[in-house]
């Protein structure tokens, strides 16, 4: 399979590459999942740290190249497959470089993604136990929602499930020019770190967070008693009160509520 059937654009700019390797605030020995090396730009700047990579890539002839070309057995394992079907834990468990006292070690994600599959790897990335980083170039146009604030046009499900768990940066803007084949839509570096206290408990409420916010903003321009009366079937009586109860306004938008309020509304809805 071609390199652009699977949407990839390789990033060859040495400067670029060693800015998203300080994104992962690195330190020799720390464990990183690298998502589609591709050609072995960023794995290289990786290794020259001093990190232990995992890298996954789905082109199978890309994964053969790049593995002959490290050379690093103590610090490099390539994983030829889809990162999107692989169990990542697994992976690391059963990966014997390194070894770890614990059943999950401490890891970070990276990758210069394809960005049909952004969404479906942030779920993937944001899946328990959580890394300390992820860090991704992506469209810019999805940096940006990811790290929107209530109110704004691209504030969305998506910005409020992320949020919920992790503190969400858009560190840099990437230029077309720097990739080949050159993207048709400007890239950014989007930086994830969870929070300490995480808004919702991902393992056990995580999907049905998800599943609530986007119900909710399937509506986002109407009034919030009216959205929640049709996403939970309870009538407006209860439904005023219940926004009462938690200081929300009945009238607001569910475009201006903080992530906060929604796991607060979640919370409220479970307990009926």
């Amino acid at each position: 399979m071609s390199p652009r059937r699977l949407g990839q654009h390789f990033l060859n700019d040495r400067n670029i590459l060693r800015r998203i390797v300080d994104a992962l605030e690195p330190e020799p020995g720390n464990v990183v999942l690298e998502i589609g090396p591709g050609k072995g730009s960023l794995t290289r700047e990786l290794l020259g740290r001093g990190l232990t990579v995992i890298a996954i890539e789905k082109d199978a002839r890309l994964a053969g190249d790049v593995g002959w070309g490290m050379g690093d057995g103590e610090r490099f394992t390539i994983v030829p497959g889809d990162a999107l079907k692989l169990d990542w834990h697994d992976l690391l468990t059963r990966t014997p470089h390194p070894a770890s006292p614990i059943s999950h070690p401490v890891f970070s994600v990276c990758g210069n993604i394809p960005y049909s599959v952004t969404s479906p790897l942030l779920d993937k990335a944001l899946t328990p136990p959580l890394p300390e980083r992820v860090v991704f170039l992506v469209q810019e146009e999805v940096a940006n929602r990811i790290t929107a604030r209530p109110g704004t046009k691209a504030y969305g499900a998506l910005t409020v499930g992320v949020q919920a768990l992790c503190r969400a940066e858009k560190l840099f803007v990437v230029r077309a020019g720097a990739f080949e084949p050159p993207p048709k839509v400007q890239s950014a570096l989007l930086r994830l770190v969870p929070l300490a206290e995480p808004l919702i408990d991902a393992a056990t409420e995580g999907q049905a967070f998800r599943r609530f916010v986007t119900a909710c903003f399937s509506q986002r321009r109407k009034q919030l008693r009216n959205v929640l009366r049709a996403v939970t079937g309870k009538s407006a009586t209860e439904v005023t009160a219940g926004l009462t109860a938690l200081a929300i306004d009945p009238a607001a938008r569910p475009e201006t509520l903080a992530p906060a309020q929604f796991v607060a509304l979640l919370h409220w809805r479970t307990s009926l």
